[in-house]
């Protein structure tokens, strides 16, 4: 699922979040930026919990 998503695309998306963020509130961001659905997939896969900066989501995603 990861594959076929950017880092850059993910952090497009999330531009403006306040962290630290939970997985919904960053699920949440991404839709109402208009992520692709790849994107909302990427990030509804990771774990629950707070992400306490963009490179902690794109660590999570990719790892």
């Amino acid at each position: 699922m990861a594959e076929k998503v950017s880092p850059i695309d993910i952090q497009k998306h999330l531009s403006g979040v306040e962290y630290p963020a939970s997985k919904d509130a960053l699920v949440d961001h991404a839709k109402g930026s208009g992520a692709p659905q790849e994107v909302v997939d990427a990030l509804e896969a990771l774990g629950d919990g707070e992400y306490d900066a963009p490179t902690a989501v794109t660590h999570a995603v990719f790892n």
